[in-house]
């Protein structure tokens, strides 16, 4: 795999335009959701948050959102892109060149990146100035904000690569995407939870993408940020092992 080579810069860029044409549908609209869950939650839940005394409600949301953003649209940029190519039959296109099948994932998977750090960043933009804000490990942020994206980007082409049709990928993330990530400790702490549901929430990775994004913030967390980065680490390698191997079957690709 080169990155430095033709044919996947060229991809790249065309899956980056693809989304930026658009950005008021792909940049804008998911802005404007997570500034509404944020005067909404916000407004009714303000005050101290049980495990965390000296951080405000609104200061522990806005991470979640941000993050929460930054996850469910790195998903819908790689998926809806793919979907689209099947359906339309211009996906010839993509596999007929000489590229490798890291190099398709890979471009596939950073311009997922660049949109889902581009959300994040507005939503960021767009709520900070409802809450103080630290930045203990801002290097932690970064981390996790990018590997999250990219994590993401790899399911919406797993997604993208077994979807047949809308229909299969709008249940693929309304019956998974959205609940993890909604059950990953974006509006609430996981200690607030009966033991039965904290243990259900530790096999969540989403929930240590989340924490660990949170704890770049405050500097405090759920479980320890090596553990999160450690399990965030494997699933991404799970999920870029699967998504190569289904690119390399031609998995619903080859008919």
């Amino acid at each position: 795999m080169s990155f430095a080579s033709v044919g996947f810069q060229t991809l790249l860029y065309k899956e980056t335009l693809r989304f930026w044409k658009v950005a008021t549908q792909t940049v804008a609209a998911p802005v404007l959701t997570a500034m509404l869950y944020l005067l909404i939650f916000g407004h009714v839940l303000r005050g101290p948050v049980a495990e965390y005394p000296d951080i405000t409600y609104t200061s522990f949301l806005i991470p979640g959102l941000v993050m929460m953003s930054i996850l469910q649209n790195s998903f819908a940029n790689s998926s809806s892109s793919l979907i689209q190519s099947k359906i339309t039959g211009n996906l010839v296109f993509i596999l007929l060149p000489p590229l490798s099948h890291w190099e398709i994932i890979s471009a596939y998977a950073l311009a997922s990146v660049v949109r889902g750090l581009a959300v994040g960043a507005g939503v960021f933009i767009v709520t900070v100035w409802f809450a103080d804000l630290s930045f203990v490990a801002p290097l932690w942020i970064v981390l996790f904000a990018v590997m999250g994206a990219a994590i993401l980007g790899l399911l919406g082409i797993i997604a993208g690569i077994w979807a047949d049709k809308f229909d299969q990928l709008a249940a693929f993330q309304n019956f998974l995407i959205m609940p993890a990530t909604f059950l990953a400790g974006v509006f609430y702490s996981v200690k607030s939870l009966p033991p039965f549901w904290q243990a259900v929430s530790h096999f969540n990775p989403f929930f240590y993408m989340i924490d660990g994004f949170r704890y770049g913030f405050f500097g405090k967390s759920d479980v320890s940020p090596w553990i999160s980065l450690a399990i965030v680490a494997v699933f991404f390698t799970l999920l870029a092992t699967v998504a190569v191997n289904l690119l390399k079957r031609g998995y619903k690709l080859r008919h």
